[in-house]
C-alpha cells in the first residue's frame, strides 16, 4: 500500500543519537523546515507522548538511529503514523533496508517531505520476563546479543562496525554456547549448542553487517539466523566472512524464513531488539507483524 507524500506534521530530533553528535542538526533543522515543530525531548515518554498526540496518519520526520526508532515505536504503529527517517544514528540499519543510509542530511529531509509513503513489516518478541515488544530490524539471542549488549559501552569515539569489531574481539573472551531448542511455524528446527538464534527483519544488522543479504522488510516473513557451536577461533574466524557476506558457505549457519517462532532453553538466553538490551530470557517467542508500518523509503 502506497500512501501520498504528506507535510510533516513534526520533526523529533534524538540530542542523545550517534552519542551525543545527533544534536548538531537542531539549529539547521529549524532553518530548514521554519512551518515543522521541532521537538528534541527530554525522553522517551514525553518523545511518545508527542506522537500519540498527532492526528492518525500524519508524517513525522525522525533524526536519529535504530535506536530512536525502536523506541518510537509503539506510538507510531498506534497512530498509524508516517515515519520519514533523518539517519543519525550509530546503526541506522533500518535507514539502509529503506535506501536512505547515503543521503546526507539536506538529500534525506527533501525526500522527508516529498516522497509517498508505503509499509513494512515489524516483529514482536514476547518473553515472560519482558513482555512484548516491536522491533524493526532486528533480534538478537544468544552470542550477538551480548555483543550489542557490550557495544553501549564502547568508547565514544568508536562508531559504525568498528564499535560493534570492538565489543566482538572483547565478548569473545567468555564465549559461550547457548542449548536451544528451535521450532519455527509449527517444525522442529533444531535442539542443542548454538552460538547464536537472531531474527532479521532488514538485510544487515550490527552497523551494516549482511547477515541475511535477501531480507525484505516487505515480505510477509523475518529471517533466523542460526549459527552453531564455535570455539574461540572459530568465531573470530566468522567475523571476516559476515563482514563479507560469506558466512552462509559455512556448514554450522542457516538461514530460512519463518512467520512464528518459538525459542527454549534451560538457562537464560542474552536478548537484544534493535540493538537495544532485554532482560534474558529462556522462553522466546517470535512473530512477524506485516504491513504493521508506514515508511518513506
Amino acid at each position: 500500500m502506497i500512501a501520498p507524500a504528506l507535510t510533516p506534521a513534526l520533526c523529533l530530533l534524538n540530542p542523545h543519537a550517534a552519542n551525543g553528535r545527533c544534536a548538531a542538526l537542531a539549529q539547521p533543522l529549524r532553518e530548514a523546515l521554519p512551518q515543522v515543530p521541532l521537538v528534541l525531548p527530554e525522553n522517551v515518554a514525553a518523545a511518545r507522548r508527542r506522537l500519540l498526540a498527532l492526528p492518525e496518519g500524519s508524517r513525522v520526520i525522525v533524526a536519529g538511529g535504530d535506536g530512536t526508532v525502536h523506541q518510537l515505536l509503539p506510538a507510531l504503529v498506534a497512530r498509524q503514523l508516517q515515519l520519514a527517517i533523518l539517519p543519525g544514528g550509530t546503526g541506522n540499519d533500518l535507514a539502509r533496508a529503506l535506501g536512505l543510509a547515503r543521503m546526507g542530511w539536506r538529500e534525506a529531509l527533501a525526500h522527508a517531505q516529498s516522497a509517498p509513503a508505503t509499509t513494512m513489516d515489524l516483529g514482536e518478541i514476547t518473553t515472560p520476563e519482558g513482555g512484548a515488544q516491536l522491533f524493526m530490524s532486528s533480534l538478537t539471542a544468544g552470542f550477538d546479543a551480548a555483543i550489542a549488549i557490550r557495544a553501549q559501552a564502547a568508547p565514544n569515539w568508536l562508531r559504525g562496525q568498528p564499535r560493534y569489531l570492538w565489543a566482538t574481539l572483547n565478548e569473545i573472551g567468555r564465549l559461550r554456547v547457548y542449548p536451544l531448542r528451535i521450532e519455527a511455524d509449527g517444525q522442529l528446527l533444531h535442539e542443542g549448542p548454538m552460538l547464536f538464534a537472531s531474527s532479521l527483519n532488514t538485510p544487515s544488522y550490527g552497523s551494516g553487517m549482511p547477515a541475511a543479504p535477501g531480507a525484505r522488510v516487505d515480505d510477509g516473513h523475518l529471517e533466523l539466523l542460526r549459527v552453531g557451536a564455535f570455539g574461540r577461533l572459530g568465531a573470530l574466524a566468522m567475523m571476516p566472512l559476515l563482514l563479507a557476506g560469506q558466512h552462509l558457505r559455512n556448514r554450522k549457519v542457516h538461514l530460512s524464513a519463518f512467520k512464528a517462532l518459538r525459542l527454549t532453553s534451560p538457562r537464560p538466553v542474552p536478548l537484544a531488539v534493535d540493538g537495544e538490551p532485554l532482560p534474558s530470557s529462556n522462553d522466546i517467542t517470535v512473530r512477524v507483524l506485516p504491513r504493521a508500518l508506514h515508511v518513506v523509503r
